[in-house]
């Protein structure tokens, strides 16, 4: 048996919960953590396609009470959760003097109480497994377009949210955070000149922010935990000067 052959039996014991995971980001995740063997469970406010070792659950993770009822389900179905990948969230782009505060309160309640609440819910069946959790963040935690605040002030307030998780969650579970840059996951193709303005020479994928997520929750990120992982091609780190 390979080494590779040993992971996969060994992860076929094992599941994983996948929120936002019906489209972009999550379903990429979720077919790759399938694929790699594990039982999994994606999750979305939209009904999603269930892999074929795993199922799909509808659920607002915006919500307590769903997501207690979630992770219910989870101990009584599953039994076990080795892997929590808190990836659903939104954006409402607008003027803030055009924002409401339910509209300010709805995107951190999506994008960064969801994780409070998942982690909380799921602490126990965590630990039990010596699990791992990865939250999806996002390069407007330390960059912003116009109009985004409510957007940039959930993603960043999860970078910090998972290094404390990290901290009092040690040493049973590992929680890290990826901070995903320009990935494309549909609509029109990316240009020319938007992958030359990478300097990995690309746009990202959905696929690309997936492989690292089935890293950070394997054997071989054993010593990494409360770190945030920037995937964007190295733009944040492209000096831009006026022409």
């Amino acid at each position: 048996m390979t080494g590779k052959d040993a992971d996969l039996t060994a992860n076929n014991d094992r599941v994983a919960l996948v929120t936002g995971g019906a489209r972009g980001i999550g379903a990429a995740i979720a077919a790759r953590l399938a694929a790699d063997g594990y039982r999994t469970v994606v999750a979305d406010i939209i009904p999603a396609s269930a892999p074929a070792n795993g199922r799909a659950a509808v659920a607002d993770v915006a919500d307590e009470a769903a997501v207690i009822a979630m992770l219910r389900d989870v101990h009584m179905l599953e039994g076990r959760l080795d892997a929590l990948v808190c990836n659903a969230g939104i954006m409402i782009r607008k003027p803030i003097a055009g924002l409401s505060l339910a509209e300010w309160s709805r995107v951190l309640a999506t994008n960064l109480t969801s994780t409070f609440l998942l982690v909380r819910a799921a602490e126990s069946l965590l630990r039990d497994s010596k699990g791992a959790v990865v939250t999806i963040a996002s390069t407007r935690a330390r960059m912003s377009e116009p109009d985004t605040e409510a957007y940039a002030a959930s993603k960043g307030g999860l970078v910090a949210l998972t290094h404390a998780l990290a901290v009092s969650l040690g040493p049973d579970v590992r929680v890290n955070c990826i901070s995903p840059g320009w990935i494309f996951t549909k609509g029109e193709q990316p240009r020319p000149e938007d992958h030359a303005f990478h300097p990995a020479g690309r746009v990202g994928t959905a696929e690309d922010v997936a492989a690292l997520t089935a890293f950070l929750l394997g054997p071989e990120s054993r010593f990494i935990t409360g770190a945030e992982f920037v995937i964007d091609g190295g733009v944040t780190r492209k000096m831009i000067y006026p022409e």
